[in-house]
């Protein structure tokens, strides 16, 4: 099975808003930086600095897209962007 992957300025936009919705918090325990998408479970990141924490959640992100898509798993749809394969029609 191969996902079938939405067109490639489709899944940057959604990238795009689901990386806003990102929040951070530096953990007193170690000094690193932890980051997760709330809004989108499973969607987490940990880091030494903000910077890689951020770039890690983003590949974290599009990994999670990509096998979402692949599973079938239902991706939820972000400021009226949706993932969803559509049915081609003939």
């Amino acid at each position: 099975m191969s996902a079938i992957l939405p067109p490639g300025e489709l899944m940057a936009e959604y990238i795009e808003v689901a990386m806003r919705e990102a929040v951070y918090e530096l953990l007193e325990d170690d000094g690193s930086h932890y980051g997760e998408i709330p809004c989108l479970p499973g969607v987490y990141a940990n880091a030494d600095s903000l910077e890689e924490c951020r770039l890690l959640l983003k590949e974290v992100l599009e990994g999670w897209i990509i096998l979402g898509l692949e599973l079938e798993h239902t991706i939820p749809v972000l400021q009226s962007i949706d993932l969803t394969p559509k049915e081609k029609t003939i």
